[in-house]
């Protein structure tokens, strides 16, 4: 769906799309369309409840036998006989002194947190059994259970009884536009109800701070709760924890008053009080180690009392509380805890530590990983990514966008033809007249720049009827044809900064001869019905959409409508409508003008609001004489009359019809790039990565031989027989592996829908031997976009995959996909399917029955599943258990031991650490910058502006190696690829190309042999993505994507990024120039932007685009 997520300053408003669906190739009848949300609340109550013990679909039982745990959370009975604790989704009981676990909790839900009540009958404990982590007690032999929190989506953690055994105090997680949750302190009461606020987040509605942890003195006076102390409301990745991060706070609930008790280097988190009132015990960082302190409530002295507790989560959001729980004994002479895998008993005077041994032996249920063969290259494919599509306002013709040029088509019969007959630029952006006799559109040239045209609808030679070139979208006639108004915006990322001064919204008469600007912000701009107005929208990041106006002289600004979840606005030309999209759906109001702002939402009851479309809907536009209503989707052009929406025209059905299910289809097959004739690599060693499983095959002196763009032979001198038809090329002395794949590549395909003809990230990232992305989250018109012109050869780039927009599961206009059952989480599954989604990405959904429910819609249609890890040990755990195609993002903690080893292993889902910005601690990237001087790396400076690489590479954060986290990470992920966890590769766009060899490099450092790190960067990565089929390896009949280095990168992995070569698709690039090589009439490269211009900065306003854009992608870290 077409989103205008705009959230930047006034000087520029990012225009940024979404989108879905193909249905048929003329006009038919969708099959079984899939209802939105809104359509489904009335629905709910009918539905029969989530079971997230009983997901649909197959399962599998696991057998786990342990006497170790990851990350349990341990407490003691009042009596001192029994310990509780929680592993892998369930809680168990011991005696004290140790022994065989008895499991108190089964089943897939997960269990978590188990606290003892004051008299130890009870235990309070943190369950998602109910759909999301909510607060539960139950007896102390596991009966009676009941829930006392019914939270949708601030959900609960870190539990603690008041001494009275009557209340139980939580964290409560809040999330605003960033799925980072801000902490609150609740009390309950153990018999229900909604609870008491104790203490407030900080920061408001846009929150992103912790507050969590409490525990209540034992005369109940006083709650104690750990908080983020750092500056602002923003929650930082990369904080140092050697300063202060967190503290701990005193909240007296008689006074109200509240005092920070303990704080300083190292923070403080995990208050823990003594049951006689004397002692606080916490936990502190000193130095890489965290630390178990006691502090003296009387004289205030704190000595640490054990120095060998598991990294804690400051540094992370701890959105589950920032260590593990423990207790004091009943006598307060020991501390009971988890450490290491184990269970402890400390001593707090002698410090002595004592296991208590446990063992667990248990099944699990779980689901088998979400997995879809992927064909990567076939001869011809359908087009699905139509943009702009354009009903004429009589209705015969079409006109839309596709593979970088302006078609229009015959309604009537199907044919379709070129708008105009330029070779030289891309087109964007067409829209008739409103008597259908003209279309505006915008070019692109990368050299040339950018101009708004205006040509017959017949076809023909566009005239430019702008004085200058720039950057120009969303042209806009006035409805006499006279005037077109457009808006300008900055280049300076993807494209030339040339001509970026004074973006905003101009206006230009039709016959070229003035052109002024209007305003200095706003998208989506068009003239009201008596043309002395225009129309504009107004987006912000979290905020609401707003519909917008002012004079032809830029005048008199007046805000008509407002209103939350809206992406698009479009005012009918007679002025009595208005048409907005929200939650990804097309509806219609009657616009009136009340001389002040009203709100408007698909559920607004001060007027009719009828929603039209079925399955999504954008790039809404209106007929000439505001009887029809069109919208599209994807390559689906959809329309609806007033009167099949409103009972009172004339004409109106007796019932009115549902949302709209018919569509016309403008998907097109076209050819996929294919080059001719044969290329023989001849003399390197090559790692064909050929039956990995069971052997390292390297082939000495060797031979590849490629026909068109796959390999059609493979092996040492003697056993291939090169054709004298071939182009042979001596790679003697190097070695050749298949190409990269990175299965988290966030980038740049185009600013504001504009597609540049090269993009320098694609360059850089092929210069460095990738040659397959895959983009977990990315504008989702612009992505698919130019994943279809590199398919077709109009690009130059790696394969392009992605999951598209985000399903989020914050409060984000344009990326919040509300879920709350199948039928939702299926409408927004198929609506990135139909647009060339092979995979979803399932973005920190608050509750895991949503998550569950993405699962079951990517089964039931055919795509994979990708979780946005979010730093959430816990939820990662029921990830894997789901049945999620893989964990994204590195799992928060220090280590992982036997049980989730165990349980990993037996299942298919995959790991993509993304090392470079590793949860837990200062990042991977960081450490390349700190140890490399990348400002000096020939092969990234050659493509790469400076300005983005000299400011993070030049002046930089140094620290001991025990202080970068990847360290850990890439530890941790070689033993679970020691137990059969496929682990790959994940760039995250840190730094083009280059990053997938820090990858790689940090997974040596972490254990993996150089032979097991391209083993993750090549065909484990194929297999994660369903691609092994055609990519991965180097074996007969695969794609010929392959890496030429220049060096024994077996021997030194550090040796991998001395590409000299790249081979794409049979395509072979010579890396110092990227130019094509070895066939006639290669790609040859243009210069880029950048090296004719000698650019020292971005304009300001595309810096602060920019910004927003990552900020909104979840591509800074």
């Amino acid at each position: 769906m077409k989103l205008i997520t705009t959230c930047i300053s006034a000087a520029i408003t990012g225009f940024l799309l979404n989108t879905s669906a193909i249905y048929a190739e003329e006009v038919k009848k969708t099959e079984k369309p899939v209802v939105s949300t809104s359509e489904n609340k009335d629905k709910k109550d009918k539905e029969e409840k989530w079971d997230v013990n009983n997901p649909p679909g197959e399962e599998k039982t696991i057998k786990i036998k342990t006497n170790q745990s990851t990350w349990s959370n341990v407490d003691i009975s009042p009596d001192g006989k029994t310990v509780v604790f929680d592993m892998l989704g369930d809680i168990y009981a011991i005696p004290a002194k140790g022994g065989k676990a008895r499991a108190i909790t089964e089943g897939m839900a997960w269990n978590m947190q188990p606290r003892f009540s004051p008299d130890g009958k009870q235990i309070a404990f943190i369950s998602d059994r109910d759909g999301g982590d909510n607060l539960w007690i139950m007896d102390a032999d596991g009966t009676n259970v009941k829930q006392i929190s019914k939270e949708k989506r601030n959900l609960v953690h870190t539990p603690n009884w008041s001494p009275d055994g009557n209340y139980i105090a939580t964290k409560r997680g809040f999330v605003s536009a960033r799925s980072i949750a801000a902490g609150e302190i609740w009390l309950y009461h153990k018999s229900g109800g909604s609870g008491y606020q104790l203490k407030k987040r900080i920061g408001g509605d846009k929150a992103q701070k912790n507050i969590a942890e409490p525990a209540f003195s034992p005369d109940g006076r006083y709650v104690y709760f750990s908080m983020d102390s750092t500056a602002g409301t923003v929650w930082q990745y990369n904080k140092n924890p050697t300063t202060q991060i967190f503290t701990i706070r005193r909240l007296d609930r008689e006074t109200g008053e509240e005092i920070t008790l303990v704080s300083g280097s190292g923070g403080a988190i995990a208050p823990t009080p003594s049951s006689d009132g004397k002692y606080l015990a916490y936990v502190r960082r000193v130095d890489t180690k965290t630390v178990l302190f006691v502090k003296d409530l009387k004289t205030g002295i704190d000595k640490p009392v054990y120095a060998q507790l598991d990294r804690d989560l400051q540094e992370t959001n701890g959105s589950h509380g920032n260590t593990t729980q423990f207790d004091w004994t009943p006598d307060n002479q020991s501390i009971v805890l988890w450490a290491g895998g184990k269970i402890r008993k400390v001593n707090v005077e002698s410090r002595k530590v004592a296991e208590i041994p446990f063992e667990v032996e248990v099944e699990k249920k779980i689901t088998p990983a979400v997995r879809f063969a992927v064909d990567v290259a076939p001869d011809e494919f359908d087009v699905k990514m139509i943009r702009w599509a354009q009903m004429s306002p009589k209705g015969d013709k079409i006109a839309y966008q596709a593979l970088g040029k302006i078609y229009i088509r015959d309604v009537k019969s199907g044919k379709r033809k070129r708008l105009t007959k330029q070779k030289d630029d891309f087109e964007f952006y067409p829209i008739f007249s409103r008597d259908g006799k003209k279309i505006a559109y915008v070019t692109w040239n990368d050299k040339k720049l950018g101009s708004v045209k205006v040509v017959s609808s017949r076809g023909g030679r566009g005239k430019t009827i702008t004085s200058e070139p720039g950057h120009y979208i969303e042209p806009a006639f006035s409805n006499d044809g006279k005037n077109v108004v457009f808006r300008r915006f900055t280049g300076g990322y993807l494209t030339s900064p040339e001509y970026s001064m004074e973006p905003g919204l101009y206006i230009a008469d039709v016959k070229g001869n003035e052109m002024r600007r209007v305003h200095d912000s706003g998208v989506n701009p068009h003239f009201s019905a008596d043309g002395k107005r225009i129309f504009y929208s107004s987006f912000g990041w979290g905020a609401k959409g707003k519909l917008m106006s002012i004079d032809l002289d830029g005048k008199e600004e007046r805000e008509h409508l407002n209103g939350m979840d809206i992406t698009e606005f479009r005012v009918s030309p007679d002025g009595n409508w208005v048409a907005f999209a929200q939650q990804f759906n097309a509806y219609i109001a009657p616009f009136v003008l009340t001389g002040k702002s009203e709100t408007i939402t698909s559920k607004s009851k001060s007027m009719p609001v009828k929603q039209v479309s079925k399955r999504s809907g954008e790039f809404l536009h209106w007929s000439a004489d505001s009887k029809q209503l069109n919208w599209a989707l994807g390559a689906t052009l959809y329309s609806r009359e007033l009167k099949d929406a409103f009972a009172h025209f004339a004409g109106s059905p007796e019932k009115l019809p549902e949302p709209v299910t018919e569509g016309i289809n403008l998907s097109f097959k076209t050819k996929a790039d294919k080059p001719k004739g044969m290329i023989a690599l001849v003399g390197a060693d090559i790692v064909t990565m050929r039956d990995a499983g069971s052997q390292q095959e390297v082939i000495k002196n060797g031979v590849v031989l490629v026909d068109s763009n796959r390999i059609k032979a493979v092996g040492s001198k003697d056993q291939v027989s090169i054709p004298k038809s071939a182009e042979v090329i001596d790679v003697t002395g190097k070695t050749i592996t298949p190409g990269m794949i990175d299965v988290h590549a966030h980038g740049g395909q185009a600013s504001n829908e504009i597609t540049p003809q090269q993009n320098w990230m694609s360059y850089s990232s092929l210069a460095f031997g990738v040659t397959t992305v895959h983009d977990p989250s990315n504008d989702t018109t612009e992505i698919f976009s130019a994943s279809e012109m590199q398919r077709s050869g109009i690009t130059v780039g790696p394969r392009i995959y992605s999951t598209g927009t985000i399903l989020y599961g914050a409060k984000a206009p344009g990326y919040t996909a509300n879920i709350d059952s199948l039928e939702d989480a299926k409408f927004h599954v198929q609506r990135l399917k139909d647009v060339g989604a092979i995979s979803v990405k399932s973005y920190n959904q608050p509750r895991r029955d949503q998550k569950q429910q993405v699962i079951a819609a990517g089964k039931e249609l055919g795509i994979m599943v990708v979780p946005e890890g979010g730093a959430k040990f816990y939820h990662n755990m029921t990830m894997i258990v789901d049945g999620h195609t893989g964990i994204e993002h590195a799992l928060p903690i220090a280590n992982i031991y036997d049980d989730v080893k165990q349980l990993w292993s037996q299942t298919d889902v995959g790991y993509s650490p993304t090392f470079g910005v590793a949860y837990g601690g200062l990042s991977g990237e960081t450490y390349w910058y700190d140890r490399t001087n990348v400002w000096k790396n020939d092969q990234l400076m050659r493509y790469s502006p400076r300005y983005f690489v000299e400011p993070k590479s030049i002046r930089r954060t140094t620290a001991p190696d025990s202080h970068y986290n990847h360290f850990n990470v890439a530890k941790s992920a070689k033993a679970l690829n020691n137990q059969g966890v496929p682990v790959v590769i994940g760039a995250h766009g840190q730094r083009e190309g280059l990053a997938a060899h820090w990858e790689i490099w940090m997974m040596n450092q972490g254990g993996f042999t150089p032979w097991e790190a391209l083993r993750g960067a090549t065909i484990d990565g194929a297999k994660y993505l369903g691609m092994d089929k055609d990519i991965g390896s180097i074996e007969v009949g695969k794609l010929a994507d392959m890496i030429i280095i220049d060096g024994d990168v077996l021997n030194n992995i550090r040796e991998s990024e001395k590409v000299a070569y790249t081979m794409i698709n049979g395509r072979l690039f010579d890396t110092k120039t990227m130019n094509e090589i070895g066939r006639k009439n290669g790609h040859k490269r243009k210069p880029f932007f950048f090296e004719t211009l000698q650019l020292q900065s971005l304009p300001e306003a595309t810096a602060k685009a920019l910004e927003m854009k990552q900020e909104m992608h979840h591509w800074r870290h």
